[in-house]
């Protein structure tokens, strides 16, 4: 262990993965180590004997759940954009060829108390309960023009300038009612609260092109895919990705220190007496507690079925947003939802996620609302963690560090972090522009 190395990547958890496997392809000399003995860090998957002992204190859950190994239940579950960063970061890797992934069944939002199917085009605004008569007119007009917008084609634009103008402003223009408007920058913006509202429209209307377009990839009922067998899959490909192009892996190291210089520079990690030198550390939150903040708490709960949810077409995959208005909260809560078709539990069992940022210290009546939707349960597992952020200058000290995963059930803010990280760590933009269609192809 006693050499030099461009970058020490310290824990396995999907963003470290990444850009361990980011750099190594850079031609970066990369050592990635944990002190689990797993890969996944806090976003591995568990099978049912080890879900039972962290929760319940043993390993002998009842046999009527069938057999454990089927399990793969994701700690940190969520789906992944069709069109969107981290199938780009796939593709742009080529970890598309170590993973097989299947189309999410449905795509839903929580509004007045029932789930609906989300519209995300003109022709789905029209067909939607969700509207009366004239609200669908006024939304398919609004649906056509983000559909027709194009950045570089200012006749699109309807002079309209989206780096100027707010998405409250863009959506007055269209008169839509409120809970229209909730389901629009919450379901297909995937907007985690209203602060959207006030902020430039330019980044509302991208996402809601994005979710049609990741609609349009797959002409399935939902815009997200998933990987099968679960999460846990993802961060092991990025580590193959890295050791093909070099990178040294070594799991199970105690303590994992990082070394300072006398200015307060990274410049290794000791690990059971031997010293790794490098020139930068990439890390999760728990390396080094010292130079993050709690910023909240996520709430979860874990839920066995022998169910799909309920209203949402029989489907073995489904996302359900509750946007913060329908329940009287500051941000939304996310249900979430898979089973034996995505190889995550044995045949006829499903697994469901209710998550939320806690706003109390009572995650099982804080998320009631969610888990009252899924029907009965065969068994239930409740959670709360600390969200963290650095609070360090990352160029002064060399330290690279991750924010911890939100409550939101699919991708799109945890690839951002990557993104903006690996252009922190090398001073390159990272480059995204890649052919979708290899995404289409390693979907089932």
């Amino acid at each position: 262990m006693d050499e030099d190395y461009d970058v020490i990547v310290l824990g396995t958890g999907l963003k470290e993965c990444i850009l361990s496997g980011l750099l190594s392809v850079d031609g970066l000399k990369v050592l990635h180590m944990d002190r689990n003995d797993y890969y996944g860090g806090e976003s591995t998957s568990l099978n049912l004997n080890q879900l039972w002992k962290r929760f319940r204190g043993s390993d002998t859950p009842p046999e009527s759940l069938g057999a454990s190994k089927e399990y793969n239940v994701d700690m940190i579950p969520k789906f992944i954009i069709a069109n969107g960063g981290l199938v780009r970061v796939l593709i742009h890797t080529d970890v598309t060829k170590y993973l097989h992934f299947k189309a999410v069944d449905g795509s839903f939002v929580y509004n007045k108390g029932k789930i609906y199917k989300v519209p995300a085009t003109d022709v789905e605004a029209l067909k939607s309960p969700l509207m009366g008569l004239f609200e669908k007119r006024r939304a398919r007009k609004f649906f056509i023009y983000v559909q027709d917008y194009e950045e570089n084609d200012p006749k699109s634009h309807e002079g309209l300038d989206l780096t100027k103008v707010t998405a409250r402003e863009v959506i007055s223009k269209y008169e839509l009612e409120d809970d229209t408007i909730d389901f629009i920058g919450h379901a297909l913006a995937l907007h985690l609260d209203d602060s959207y509202l006030d902020q430039p429209a330019s980044d509302f209307v991208k996402r809601m092109k994005l979710y049609a377009d990741s609609l349009a990839r797959f002409q399935g009922e939902s815009p997200y895919i998933y990987p099968l067998y679960g999460l846990a899959e993802l961060p092991q490909s990025f580590a193959r990705l890295s050791a093909v192009y070099g990178g040294t892996y070594m799991l199970n190291k105690p303590e994992c220190k990082v070394e300072f210089d006398e200015s307060g520079k990274a410049i290794g990690v000791t690990s059971e007496g031997e010293t790794a030198k490098c020139k930068k550390v990439v890390c999760d939150p728990s390396y080094l507690p010292n130079k993050v903040k709690n910023v909240g708490k996520v709430a979860r709960a874990i839920c066995i079925m022998s169910h799909p949810i309920p209203v949402t077409s029989d489907s073995h995959s489904a996302q359900v947003i509750l946007p913060q208005k329908q329940l009287g909260r500051k941000s939304d809560m996310y249900l979430f939802c898979c089973s034996y078709a995505h190889n995550v539990a044995p045949q006829g069992k499903y697994i469901a996620f209710v998550s939320a940022e806690a706003e109390t210290d009572n995650p099982e009546i804080e998320l009631k609302p969610g888990i009252d939707l899924l029907g009965p349960v065969d068994e239930i597992f409740y959670e709360t963690y600390d969200r963290y952020v650095p609070i360090n200058t990352m160029e002064d000290d060399n330290c690279f560090i991750s924010t911890s995963y939100d409550a939101t059930t699919h991708f799109e803010t945890t690839v951002q972090d990557v993104i903006a990280m690996y252009s922190k760590i090398t001073g390159k933009t990272l480059d995204l522009s890649v052919d979708l269609s290899a995404a289409s192809a390693a979907a089932e």
